[in-house]
C-alpha cells in the first residue's frame, strides 16, 4: 500500500511524532512518500528516517515576544504560491492519504475528493476537552487549517473522549539524572529574556536550546544550537523541562518523569489549552509569562510525574493495516488501559488520581 503522509514541520513536534511513526510504516510494508511544509527547507535537518521526502513552502504561524502575531502570519504567508501547491499535488497513485495538520496535503486530498485521515494533536480539540483562548478565529483555524475525514486525536489524557496517547518513542534509561540539569526550551521568547530569567538562579545548570545566539550570559547557563541528538541528551539525564506548552516535547518530558513548567504562547489556543490540561490532570505546572518567582517556587516545591504510554504508533498502523476508518470506543480504551501513571511519593496527587 502506497501512503502520501503530509507534516506540518513549523515546530519540531510533529517532525518528532513522524520519526517514531515512519519505522513503524515501513515495517508494516507500507510505501510512504512524506511531504514537510512550513518550514524553509534548508532548516530542516536530521531528517534521514524519511528517505527523499518533498518540500513546499505551506502556511506557518509568525510569533513576537513570546505570542502569536495575526499580522506578521499575513503578511509572511504567500497564499497564491499555497493555492498553487495544492492544486498541483497530485494524490491519485496513492492509496492512502495522511496529515499531520499538514494544509497542502488536506486541502489537495479535499479537492479531489479523496479521504485524509488526520493524526495529531490538534484534531483531539474536535472533542470536548480541556479549553481556553477559545474564540472564532482560533476555531477556524483549527477546522480549517488542515481539515481531515477522519481526526484521530492525541492527548496526555483521554478526558473520556475517543482521543488517543501520544505517539512518542520509549527512551533509553539514563545512567543517572542530575538533579540540578534544567533542560529549556522557549524557541518563542527573546533569548536575552531567558537569560535574565536564569542568570541569578546559580545554584542549577541551565542548557537552553535556541535558534538565537548570545554571548552575554553567566557560567550557569549553556545555550546551544538546535540538535536532535544533543537535545536527546540532555533531556534524558536532565531533572526537570521549562518549555512553552506545545504537545510533543510535554509528551517526553512526561514520558521521562521529568518535572515540567510550561510557559504557553500568548494568543494561541491550542497552548493556553494544553497548559490548562497539564494544570486539571496535575502533570505539570504552568507559568502565564515569564516569571522568576514562578521558576523558583517550581524548581524548589515541583514535583514530576512519570507517564508510561504504550507503543501508540503499532497501534496506529494496525488500525490503519485493518482498513476499518471507524474509531471504535472499545479500540482507544483498551490502548488507555496499557498508560501507566507514577506520581511518585506525592501523596495528593497519588490520591486524586485514584
Amino acid at each position: 500500500m502506497r501512503i502520501f503522509y503530509g507534516v506540518q514541520a513549523t515546530g519540531n513536534g510533529h517532525i518528532t511524532r513522524a520519526r517514531v511513526m515512519a519505522p513503524a510504516l515501513k515495517a508494516a510494508g507500507f510505501e510512504v512518500t512524506y511531504l514537510f511544509t512550513g518550514r524553509p527547507w534548508d532548516h530542516l535537518f536530521e531528517m534521514e528516517v524519511f528517505g527523499d521526502y518533498l518540500w513546499r513552502k505551506g502556511l506557518t504561524f509568525s510569533t513576537k515576544a513570546g505570542r502569536v502575531s495575526y499580522l506578521k502570519t499575513s503578511v509572511h504567508n504567500d497564499v497564491l504560491r499555497f493555492v498553487q501547491d495544492i492544486r498541483t499535488l497530485d494524490l491519485s497513485h496513492y492509496d492512502l492519504i495522511i496529515t499531520d495538520f499538514e494544509p497542502v496535503t488536506a486541502w489537495a486530498a479535499r479537492m479531489q475528493k479523496r479521504e485524509v485521515i488526520g493524526i495529531g494533536h490538534q484534531y483531539a480539540f474536535g472533542y470536548p476537552i480541556p479549553k481556553t483562548g477559545d474564540d472564532i478565529l482560533a476555531r477556524t483555524v483549527l477546522k480549517y487549517f488542515a481539515p481531515a475525514s477522519v481526526e484521530l486525536g492525541l492527548h496526555w489524557h483521554h478526558f473520556d473522549q475517543p482521543i488517543l496517547p501520544p505517539v512518542i518513542e520509549t527512551p533509553p534509561e539514563p545512567e543517572a539524572v542530575l538533579e540540578q540539569k534544567v533542560l529549556v526550551y522557549l524557541p518563542f521568547e527573546d533569548i536575552r529574556e531567558i537569560v535574565a530569567l536564569l542568570a541569578p538562579l546559580r545554584e542549577y545548570e541551565f542548557h537552553v536550546y535556541s535558534p538565537a545566539v548570545s554571548r552575554d550570559r553567566p557560567e550557569h547557563i549553556h545555550i546551544k544550537q538546535l540538535s536532535r541528538a544533543g537535545f536527546q541528551r540532555d533531556l534524558r539525564d536532565c531533572s526537570s523541562v521549562i518549555c512553552n506548552a506545545g504537545f510533543e516535547l510535554a509528551s517526553e518530558a512526561l514520558q521521562m518523569g521529568k518535572k515540567l513548567l510550561v510557559k504557553p504562547l500568548r494568543a494561541q489556543m491550542e497552548q493556553l489549552s494544553n497548559a490548562l490540561g497539564l494544570e486539571q490532570t496535575q502533570l505539570g505546572a504552568v507559568m502565564p509569562e515569564l516569571d522568576r518567582a514562578s521558576v523558583i517556587h517550581w524548581l524548589r516545591n515541583g514535583h514530576a510525574v512519570r507517564v508510561v504510554y504504550p507503543n501508540v504508533a503499532s497501534h496506529i498502523v494496525g488500525w490503519l493495516k485493518s482498513g476499518d476508518r471507524h474509531i471504535d470506543h472499545a479500540w482507544v480504551r483498551s490502548v488507555w488501559d496499557e498508560v501507566r501513571y507514577d506520581y511518585g511519593a506525592d501523596p495528593e496527587r497519588r490520591a486524586n488520581a485514584a
